[in-house]
């Protein structure tokens, strides 16, 4: 017969319950220590609980695209959103729509609330264009004759050369005597642009926009050479161009509202005029032709320290289609003279960055300015989750209270408390000694709970809302389910006439699967209620999912340990009348014992 296995440990036996017991509770001082050594000793709060910042965003059309507002664009701009907001850490920001063209957002307080504003609205409409020319960003506007006129080229080493002899010519003008005439400026930035708009028309359609004059009118003197205008292709041709000329003259960049309503009907395709700053804080105006590449041939962007000049930048990796447009590009820019070797880094209208270049590049850029370390990572978070498919204007921004929230929580609490309270009651009138261990079971749960809630605020950011409370209210009938199936597995086995301490033991096998069971089908619904819905109904979902979790760690790791050493004293083993364990009560029966049997006589005599 061969020898048992000392080594292995049979089904049913006690194992080692203090050391189980102990590590639990390691782990709970821990975790608790580790919460208050962080500092964030109660659980973050929604914006229901402890108000915050309500925005309203409305949408509006993209210019060619008049019927861009319909649902699936929408979906998407609330996706995006959402996206920037959680990237910056702010949790349990609710985005969502409303009508068919408005989008709510509801920032918590003591969130990153201020960069979540700036965020949520920002279209972050991205292209690189080439740049035509570029003057001072102020207006220029006519002067009496003999009076000194500011210049409009700009400070920098990427301004335009372009009206020297048209200076000249309004010089003499306004030496001979004659009737006041525009201010020289203004005639030689009109010029640039009229030069600007020649140069850049070739036979390439890609080099050129649709806007661009014909090809046609390379071919004869400029207007600079011959002091005439050069012939267009065609009379809107040269509409759009003295318009164009026009609105460039008089734009100010140094006006807000001139710089956000300058391009913004424009398309990708069209020539624009923009506004930027250069690296001395001034404003500078541009012309730029129409856009090489998009926003979408971004694929990764982020704000870093540029170590070796001591500076915050964007960098940029382009996909493998936009890599190849950004190598055309800048083969082409670098072949040109300033300032239309350089591009801009045009970003919702405004120029950003405009680089110049001497050679080809390949598939990364990078953003220069004067950025600081929350700006360029803003701007990166922004590029990296891409650009939204709709124009947003801000409707209105709301501060909400926590008042009525309030309320609410302290009507759930109570609504808890009586729960608590009852289950309480229920346990002591029903298990007596029993309900000590669910007790305490449940004290256990509640601080592991408590504790892990405020530790994942600043590490994930999570943010306790009303359905989060209600979640962890649900989950104390779910904690005390769990007990119940276990003591009634351990009266099961006393009613069949065995002892406690074995009964403890030949009991858990049996009640552990079913405990098994039943929460993993609670949290496989709170996964799936998770993963199908948005804003507040998650809070109730997580907090679910997390209870459910911590209800099998409870259980296996300090009900069972606490179960098997208190079924070593005397009260409970003895069966006593209040340890909710007395055979008696239960209806035990004392185990059957075998008789036994005497053969019957085979002898007819000796019977």
């Amino acid at each position: 017969m061969a020898a048992p296995n000392k080594g292995r440990r049979q089904a049913g036996s006690p194992g080692r319950p203090g050391r189980t017991l102990a590590l639990f509770l390691i782990a709970m001082v821990a975790l608790t220590g580790g919460m208050f050594w962080s500092g964030h000793v109660t659980p973050r709060l929604g914006i229901d609980l402890a108000g915050g910042t309500s925005i309203t965003l409305q949408a509006k059309n993209t210019p060619g695209k008049p019927n861009a507002i319909n649902k699936t664009n929408m979906d998407t701009a609330v996706s995006i959103i959402e996206r920037r907001v959680n990237g910056l850490g702010v949790s349990e920001a609710e985005v969502q729509t409303q009508g068919n063209e408005n989008i709510i957002v509801n920032i918590p307080r003591g969130t990153n609330e201020k960069q979540a504003r700036e965020q949520v609205g920002t279209t972050a409409q991205l292209y690189f264009r080439p740049v035509l020319t570029v003057a001072a960003g102020s207006p220029t506007t006519p002067q009496p004759s003999g009076s000194g006129s500011p210049s409009a080229a700009p400070s920098s080493s990427t301004s335009a050369s372009t009206g020297d002899k048209a200076d000249e010519k309004a010089d003499e003008k306004a030496g001979d005597g004659s009737s006041p005439s525009p201010d020289a400026s203004a005639t030689a930035q009109g010029r640039a642009v009229t030069d600007a708009l020649k140069a850049d028309a070739s036979p390439s359609p890609d080099a050129s926009g649709s806007d661009s004059p014909s090809d046609k009118s390379s071919d004869k003197p400029s207007d600079k050479e011959s002091g005439a205008p050069a012939p267009s292709a065609s009379p809107s041709s040269d509409a759009a161009t003295a318009a164009l000329e026009k609105k460039f003259t008089e734009l100010d960049c140094t006006n807000e509202k001139a710089r956000t309503e300058v391009n913004q009907s424009a398309a990708p395709k069209d020539t624009i005029v923009a506004c930027g700053q250069n690296s001395g804080g001034e404003w500078e105006k541009y012309v730029l032709g129409p856009a090489e590449l998009e926003g979408t041939d971004v694929d990764d962007a982020k704000g870093v320290l540029d170590q070796q000049r001591g500076m915050w930048i964007v960098t940029m990796d382009f996909t493998g289609a936009g890599t190849k447009k950004f190598q055309s590009i800048t083969g082409k820019l670098s072949q040109q003279q300033a300032p239309m070797n350089q591009f801009a880094i045009v970003l919702d209208g405004n120029v950003v960055s405009a680089p110049s270049v001497s050679q080809t590049l390949g598939g990364s850029a990078e953003i220069s300015g004067s950025f600081t370390q929350q700006s360029a990572q803003d701007l990166g978070n922004i590029l990296s989750y891409g650009a939204l498919p709709l124009t947003f204007q801000e409707q209105s921004v709301t501060t909400v209270t926590a008042a009525l929230g309030g309320e609410q929580l302290e009507a759930g609490l109570i609504a808890g408390a009586i729960g608590l309270a009852l289950v309480i009651i229920y346990l002591v009138a029903y298990y007596r000694g029993l309900s000590a261990i669910a007790i305490l079971s449940l004290g256990a749960s509640g601080i592991m709970t408590y504790t892990i809630m405020s530790l994942l605020g600043p590490g994930i950011g999570f943010a306790l809302n009303l359905p989060a409370v209600c979640g962890a209210i649900v989950a104390i009938g779910i904690t005390a389910d769990s007990f119940i199936v276990y003591f009634e597995r351990i009266r099961d086995e006393i009613r069949e006439g065995r002892t406690l301490r074995p009964a403890v033991e030949r009991a858990w096998p049996r009640a552990r699967r079913t405990i098994l069971v039943s929460d993993f089908v609670s949290f496989l619904a709170a996964a799936v209620l998770f993963l199908v819905t948005v804003g507040k109904v998650q809070g109730f979902a997580f907090t679910l999912g997390l209870t459910t979790l911590l209800d099998v760690v409870v259980v296996f790791f300090f009900t069972k340990p606490v179960m098997t050493i208190l079924a070593r004293t005397k009260f409970f083993s003895s069966g006593h009348s209040w340890s909710g364990l007395d055979p008696k009560r239960l209806g035990a029966k004392p185990p059957l014992r075998r008789a036994r049997r005497v053969s019957a006589p085979t002898d007819p005599k000796e019977a």
